[in-house]
């Protein structure tokens, strides 16, 4: 294929590692199998990058992404965080891994990053509802999920503020129509209430793959072969 490549970098945590399920059925490998076949038909190749690890915060991120993404530069990015930055910590004495405050600036930074360096189209995702409805986190009075849909909602406020090159994709929102459609809650998570679920990566995928599929066909169209 002539020209260089397209290169579209994931970058968050196990979410995107697929911990939980074989390599091949997580759905960020399922969507770099279907951008090859696309890569044919567009006589491009597609290069794409899984920076993503598991139990990282933010905070995290910012420290490694000068290397993971920013050294090689990057036309479409997705960035999907949240799930370690609101977990608490026995250790932490009542305060979140990574404060919402801190949180949305980080965000906000790799956002602007991911731009600078490149990025033509910048995915943004909140987190799906976990099944940790129960048990209070470490010296506080409220549950992971509790936390969840807080740090989901201050991703939800930046994907709205961030300007023209992002693209929010409301993942807890999507899940919970599942639900109110008769989905158990638990079928999209595996034992540990958290991780996907092969029916987990089933609906990242049916909900990721067009808009992906389809700024890489607008990056294409807009770049040098």
């Amino acid at each position: 294929m002539a020209g260089k490549p397209i290169r579209l970098t994931f970058f968050g945590d196990s979410i995107c590692v697929g911990q939980g399920v074989s390599l091949y059925r997580g759905w960020v490998t399922r969507i770099a199998q279907d951008l090859d076949e696309l890569a044919q038909s567009l006589g491009r190749e597609v290069l794409v990058t899984n920076a993503s690890v598991n139990g990282r915060t933010t905070r995290q991120a910012l420290e490694d992404m000068p290397y993971s993404v920013q050294s090689a530069g990057v036309d479409i990015l997705l960035v999907q965080f949240g799930l370690n930055d609101c977990n608490y910590w026995q250790s932490d004495r009542g305060v979140p891994r990574v404060s919402a405050k801190a949180f949305a600036a980080n965000i906000e930074e790799i956002v602007t990053r991911g731009v600078l360096f490149g990025a033509s189209t910048v995915f943004l995702n909140n987190n799906h509802p976990t099944t940790r409805t129960a048990e209070i986190l470490p010296n506080t009075g409220i549950t992971f999920e509790d936390s969840n849909r807080k740090y989901n909602d201050v991703v939800r406020k930046l994907g709205r503020s961030l300007g023209p090159r992002v693209v929010f994709t409301d993942v807890e929102q999507n899940f919970r129509a599942h639900i109110i459609k008769g989905a158990d809650p638990a079928s999209f998570v595996i034992g540990d209430g958290l991780h996907l679920s092969l029916a987990g990566h089933d609906a990242y995928f049916a909900l990721m793959s067009s808009s992906i599929r389809n700024a890489v066909i607008t990056c294409a169209s807009q770049s040098p072969a």
